[in-house]
């Protein structure tokens, strides 16, 4: 870490500890982003920004305060955290508030995870400039005549983090984000303007598709939701693309977290050990994968980070719960949330695997929708493309899928060889068997 960062810490820590805190953490964090996005070929924004600050958890005579300031000065911060510190004690006692035991922090691996690109500082105004113009120049050109508008939008991220505690624990971190995206309106019969977009999030410039990839993807997603049209309801195969796993998978996993259990808000309650899905439904964490989107040596409480097989081909192995909610469950700690959550692929591609169904839905987005952490029960809209005989056939708009978790995941049918790679969750697209979608 910096002598800066280590100095301005440990300067803390130290006042906090005067001041009367029995315990203390404080993270110091710098980060820098910039945003570039074209419409109608010209800038529409571009923004820059730098910031830091500290944020400091303080535990006082069983209570406790968490605040953050952006006033570096020592002399200001020594004012800030002793008033930090005389807010606690006004607070309601809190007796499970208190830093991990140190014994968590032991077993951090020592490896490179690669977060931060090496060659950041070389990407100029005119390398952002340039993508944005490129991607939006692709995807309205792969559009044609049916383009109404397009945006484009570059951004990236560089963030540095240093976390120290009074009990022992000292963690540093550098990452940067690089993310590229391309939507698109078009003209549709009547007055139907369907949207479609295409992007993507990696740790390198390098390591995103070439903006002629995701404007021509951006633009083919568009186009194919032209003539969609809302079929009558029937129970059939669904396959939800890769990139959209997540937004029915949050529902299952919200009701994994310690706040949802501690709270009694989860379906998933005293469900430990039980086979809740199909064997095709695995679901492992690991934060070491390198140039990972959610790797990390440590977590949000310090914890030495572990990879972790939470849903064992259906059997629930595991929950998410940080230190604050184990000590209220009275159970073991885990960690606080996801890193990269991984849902084993399988061998066979998306194309080959509609072949075999015959007549499905191959779903490409949601539309709003809810989950219900204490029932299970869910509902969404979705967009996506009937398929017959293997061949896509028809888009299709309107229509809805509800079921219950308990129950979803066990027609997960089988996992396809096209895991999604710019995002913390890998996912591949997955097929589930003998689902009501709700239209007419």
């Amino acid at each position: 870490m910096s002598n800066e960062m280590k100095q301005l810490c440990e300067f803390v820590l130290n006042t906090a500890k005067k001041a009367g805190a029995s315990e203390c953490r404080v993270s110091f964090s710098k980060r820098r982003f910039v945003e570039v996005q074209y419409r109608e070929r010209k800038p529409e924004t571009v923004k820059e920004a730098t910031t830091q600050g500290i944020g400091v958890d303080v535990y006082v005579d069983g209570r406790y305060s968490s605040q953050s300031t952006s006033d570096l000065r020592r002399d200001a911060l020594k004012a800030f955290v002793s008033n930090v510190v005389d807010t606690a004690r006004l607070l309601e006692e809190d007796p499970y508030r208190s830093l991990p035991d140190p014994e968590y922090y032991q077993g951090r691996k020592e490896i490179d995870l690669q977060l931060s690109d090496p060659d950041y500082l070389q990407t100029t105004p005119e390398m952002r400039h340039a993508m944005a113009k490129e991607l939006e120049a692709v995807c309205a050109k792969a559009g044609g005549d049916k383009t109404i508008s397009v945006t484009s939008q570059v951004y990236d991220d560089f963030s540095q983090q240093t976390v120290m505690t009074s009990n022992g624990f000292s963690g540093e971190s550098e990452s940067t984000v690089c993310f590229a995206f391309a939507e698109m309106t078009a003209q549709d019969q009547g007055d139907r303007r369907p949207n479609g977009y295409d992007y993507a999030v990696a740790r390198a410039l390098k390591k995103l598709p070439s903006c002629q990839e995701l404007g021509q993807q951006a633009a083919a997603r568009t186009l194919e939701l032209m003539g969609s049209k809302k079929l009558a309801t029937e129970t059939l195969p669904i396959i939800i693309e890769n990139r959209n796993v997540g937004r029915v998978l949050g529902g299952f996993l919200s009701a994994m977290n310690g706040y949802s259990l501690q709270q009694k808000r989860s379906f998933l309650l005293d469900k430990k050990g039980e086979k809740l899905g199909s064997d095709v439904f695995t679901l492992i964490d690991d934060p070491f994968i390198v140039g990972g989107m959610g790797s990390r040596l440590y977590d949000g409480d310090g914890f030495a980070s572990k990879k972790r097989t939470m849903i064992d081909k259906g059997v629930l192995e595991q929950y998410y719960i940080d230190w604050y909610r184990s000590r209220k469950l009275g159970v073991e700690p885990t960690t606080g949330g996801t890193s990269n959550l991984v849902l084993p692929h399988g061998n066979r591609s998306v194309q080959e695997i509609m072949k075999d169904l015959g007549r499905g839905i191959l779903i490409n987005g949601f539309i709003g929708g809810n989950s219900n952490s204490n029932t299970g029960d869910f509902s969404v809209g979705i967009t996506g493309t009937l398929f017959e005989n293997g061949e896509l056939a028809q888009p299709v708009a309107e229509m809805n899928i509800a079921d219950n978790h308990l129950e979803f995941w066990k027609k997960l049918a089988e996992a396809a060889n096209d895991p999604w790679v710019y995002s913390g969750w890998r996912m591949p697209s997955l097929v589930f068997t003998d689902i009501v979608v709700s239209g007419v």
